[in-house]
């Protein structure tokens, strides 16, 4: 069985400090934000109180799921943070799935997992500062007892690392086992129907047909909706968490 497992491809360097290497995470990223973006447009463009178009009425309950998801979560109180949260639910989605079309997914990338969780992480430490003030936002690391604080930081810290590490590893690795097992069917292919001489039937995967559309349904398309959303739960707990 021939499988390569690889990272990211170079698509092309850039002639700045030395040469700085743009890779498909970098341009699969924006493909999805200009899918994000150019989507939010199309269903925002000519907006009416008195007839709305049906692209509207999607665009009005995409709204509305996503601010009961918050409110549910958070509080109409953090209704701030619903671009926020939208864009990151659309953004992880649209990136995991991207591999149903035979790209390779942004958030297979642990540094675009961990871009994303660093900035969450920010938000975070702002709310911190801004519900508790200057002296409060430290002193809250000597908490319960003072000998806790390098607990408390380390606990900081695996914040963002948790975040990403979670939704890279689950994407990343159904990359691979997807890979793997349709290797292993192609071999499977060839040694039973090896046997048969001289005919383009031995060289047929036929076991490839089937088994790997079942496993990008599941990895492909029901795990990047979940990862997407375990991302913004844990996003809207953590940031709603800096208030009590």
């Amino acid at each position: 069985m021939d499988v390569a497992i690889n990272g990211p491809k170079i698509v092309f360097t850039l002639p700045f400090f030395g040469g700085i290497n743009v890779t498909e995470s970098i341009t699969h990223s924006w493909i999805v934000l200009l899918v994000v973006t150019g989507v939010c447009y199309w269903l925002t463009k000519d907006l009416s109180v008195q007839n709305p178009s049906k692209k509207q009425i999607v665009a009005e309950k995409l709204v509305l799921m996503a601010r009961d998801l918050l409110d549910s979560n958070m509080g109409k109180q953090w209704r701030g943070y619903l671009p926020y949260i939208g864009t990151i639910l659309a953004f992880s989605f649209l990136s995991s799935v991207m591999s149903v079309a035979g790209l390779r997914s942004p958030t297979a990338d642990f540094s675009v997992t961990l871009a994303m969780a660093l900035v969450t992480f920010v938000l975070i430490e702002y709310n911190f500062f801004k519900s508790k003030g200057f002296l409060g936002f430290f002193t809250r690391l000597t908490e319960p007892v003072i000998v806790m604080t390098p607990m408390n930081i380390i606990s900081e810290v695996a914040t963002p690392l948790s975040l990403a590490l979670r939704h890279f590893g689950n994407i990343a690795s159904g990359a691979v086992i997807t890979a793997l097992v349709y290797g292993a069917l192609a071999s499977l292919s060839r040694v039973i129907l090896g046997w048969i001489p001289n005919t383009f039937i031995a060289n047929i995967p036929v076991f490839q047909v089937g088994l790997p559309a079942v496993l990008s349904i599941y990895f492909d398309l029901f795990s990047s909706a979940i990862q997407a959303y375990i991302f913004c739960m844990l996003t809207m707990a953590n940031i709603a968490g800096t208030a009590d």
